[in-house]
This record gives C-alpha cells, sequence and structure tokens, in this order.
C-alpha cells in the first residue's frame, strides 16, 4: 500500500454529469503531514487517457500540425476558436501507440513507420483525470496514405500544418500555438535536435 493511500479516505463519489464525459464530484478525508484528517471535496472530469504526437521531417526541418475548432477556447476568449495543435486523441481502449498511430491517419493522412515514446505527463491535474502519452515520429511525402482532416461523424474538420520547426515555435511567442502539448513537443523537438 502506498503512502498516500494511507493519507486519502473516500466518503463519497456522486456523479454530476456522465453526457460527453464524466464528471463526479468526491468527497474525502485527507490526512495532513502533522497527522490531522481534513475534510475535502473536489471534482473530477474523466475523459480517459490519450497520446498526442510530433510529427517531424528532419530533411525538410519541418513538422506537421493541425488546425481546428474548439469550443471550450472559443468560450474563453479565443477570436475564433481556431487552435493550432499537435495530433492528438484518446485511447479509446487502445494501447497508446495504437490509437495515436490511428488518430495520426485520421487527423493528417499519413501512416506512421517507426513511432518514438518520449513520455508521459498530467496535463490539468487539479480537475482532470487523463494522463497523456507523448510520441514523436518522422514523416516523409511516401507516408501519406490518405485524406486526412478527421472524422466528420464527430465533429472534426483539420487542417494540416506544414511548419518549419522553427516557425512554429515562433508561433509560440506571437500567441498563434497556445495549445500546451503542442508547446511541450516542439520545444522537445528543439531541445532533442529532432530536426538539426
Amino acid at each position: 500500500m502506498s503512502v498516500m493511500e494511507n493519507r486519502v479516505r473516500v466518503k463519497e463519489v456522486k456523479v454530476l454529469s456522465d453526457d460527453w464525459y464524466v464528471l463526479k464530484k468526491t468527497i474525502f478525508d485527507f490526512r495532513r503531514r502533522d497527522g490531522s484528517w481534513q475534510t475535502l471535496s473536489r471534482e473530477t472530469y474523466d475523459r480517459g487517457n490519450g497520446a498526442t504526437i510530433l510529427l517531424f521531417n528532419r530533411e525538410r526541418k519541418s513538422v506537421l500540425l493541425t488546425r481546428q475548432f474548439r469550443f471550450p477556447a472559443f468560450v474563453n476568449g479565443s477570436k475564433n476558436g481556431m487552435l493550432i495543435e499537435a495530433c492528438a486523441g484518446l485511447l479509446e481502449n487502445e494501447e497508446a501507440e495504437d490509437a495515436i498511430r490511428r488518430e495520426s491517419e485520421e487527423e493528417t493522412g499519413y501512416h506512421l513507420g517507426s513511432v518514438k515514446k518520449l513520455f508521459e505527463a498530467y496535463m490539468s491535474p487539479g480537475s482532470v483525470t487523463e494522463k497523456l502519452h507523448f510520441f514523436a515520429a518522422e514523416y516523409d511525402a511516401s507516408s501519406k496514405k490518405a485524406k486526412g482532416g478527421g472524422d466528420a461523424e464527430h465533429g472534426e474538420e483539420i487542417e494540416v500544418l506544414e511548419l518549419d520547426l522553427d516557425d512554429a515555435l515562433n508561433m509560440i511567442e506571437t500567441g498563434e500555438v497556445q495549445d500546451g502539448k503542442t508547446i511541450m513537443l516542439l520545444q522537445y523537438a528543439k531541445l532533442k535536435g529532432f530536426v538539426d
């Protein structure tokens, strides 16, 4: 049993919403470092775990990103709700690598060869349960096997963008790229010399 299991006693779990994903309210006792117990209440949004990938071309010094409408960004002040992002999606009961291969072809039209797992991260651990698996893979013209553009039945209308890595990094500073997972992948690519 882990140290944290000895510090958390769940008292009540209530489902607040089970529509798009599951929103729960949990009341629990938390043992503080001084040994005292404190009753807390937290809401967690469970949308499952996901995967994201940076597609890069070493020779062209380029990356493939997507642009699509994100309603939460729209209601939080994004001009038109269109975000530039790395390809990503939910695992949907698949292994992370299988899921990102499926998502990559669905969103960009590129069929992946060798895929490298980089790391895992919680993107918003204060309220969202999702753990994101980060990958990278090389692409070239011969990798293009399908149209891409996403799944229209799920409301996706995805534009594929091929950008110079340095231009994509500059778009972070100009505010054109505001997606956290994409910023992390672009900076990781620069640090690790993916296209040097």
